[in-house]
């Protein structure tokens, strides 16, 4: 019988892949590999290299790919590469019996039962209520959302995307950069701000800002220089970059409240993605929550609310392996 899975997770910056063995109802790795998203043309041919280099001698008998986009009648378009992705292609031409392609943050959301509290850092412990709703957001290239709901004592995972909703300011220097971002784009989404790309844009405007009553160099940055700002403000304690990254915080601390009044997320708010276990210092230093907590009437309510950073970088590939591991046992 072949008892191999194959499973990754597909963003637009990178693609991680794993093959695994089934043995004695348990999963063990066997081979991983990460690749640059970016240097391939297509996902087939990043599947065809790993397969290539397993040089394993049957076809792995389930698949699932957890995907940076949406999903629609099991294919898939990436929201940051030009990449089509369809699991019916993918069975075929690998000769895979059972493929399923599942979003990004939907594989986030079905790992997080799972987590150990060792992969969690709590920014607020709540009073968490059993069986209520739940939200996962996390920004990295992108902004990923996706709800989790209580059925017969599991969570199931809902894909959404609600990293494209509408940027609300509730501040005047969050209104100038609304402006200032419509000018360049028009419709300004939450993962203009909240992404690599979007601590870029708000270091850019603030930057733009300072420039008349400031003697620090003009910086010039590519269009996703988030991992360049962080160190500015971690190493070189940068003026612009720490305050580029206080106010990054202050409007994630401020989506996520909403998305968890949105939600009435009693059973908790996970902050995943590649940014936030970066920047856990200052998600820690109290401007995140101070906006989590203004929600006016409903601030108490928020207060009640837990509010967990998720450190683990593989949470998406963990995701991908549970649902590869269902369809291992029951099928489509």
């Amino acid at each position: 019988m072949n008892t191999q899975l194959l499973y990754g997770d597909i963003g637009g910056t990178k693609t991680i892949l794993q093959l695994a063995e089934i043995a004695d109802g348990q999963i063990h790795e066997r081979c991983t590999q990460r690749y640059d998203s970016t240097a391939f043309a297509t996902f087939s041919s990043i599947l065809e290299a790993f397969l290539k280099q397993t040089a394993a001698p049957d076809s792995p008998a389930a698949a699932c790919f957890a995907v940076a986009g949406p999903i629609a009648d099991q294919q898939a378009r990436l929201t940051n590469l030009p990449w089509q992705i369809s699991s019916a292609h993918i069975a075929h031409a690998f000769s895979i019996p059972s493929v399923k392609l599942i979003n990004d943050f939907e594989a986030v959301a079905l790992a997080i039962e799972n987590l150990p509290d060792s992969d969690l850092i709590t920014l607020q412990s709540g009073q968490p209520h059993a069986q209520a709703m739940r939200v996962v957001l996390g920004a990295g290239t992108g902004m990923g959302v996706a709800w989790l709901t209580p059925v017969n004592n599991r969570y199931f995972a809902w894909p959404t995307e609600a990293g494209h909703i509408d940027f609300a300011p509730v501040t005047p220097l969050q209104t100038g950069l609304l402006e200032w971002l419509q000018q360049r784009f028009g419709h300004v989404s939450v993962e203009r701000l909240l992404s690599g790309s979007g601590l870029t844009n708000i270091f850019k405007f603030l930057q733009q800002n300072a420039a008349v009553s400031s003697d620090l160099p003009s910086l010039q940055l590519e269009e996703d220089s988030g991992a360049v700002i962080t160190a500015l403000a971690q190493t070189q304690k940068h003026p612009i970059a720490i305050q580029a990254l206080e106010l990054f915080a202050a409007i994630y601390g401020a989506y996520a409240g909403n998305l968890a009044l949105a939600g009435l997320c009693r059973s908790g708010v996970y902050i995943a993605g590649g940014i936030a276990p970066k920047i856990i210092d200052t998600l820690s230093a109290g401007g995140f929550m101070h906006a989590f907590h203004a929600k006016g009437r409903f601030s108490e309510l928020m207060r009640e609310i837990p509010v967990h950073i998720v450190t683990n970088p593989a949470i998406g590939l963990l995701g991908a392996r549970q649902e590869a591991f269902r369809l291992f046992n029951n099928g489509p």
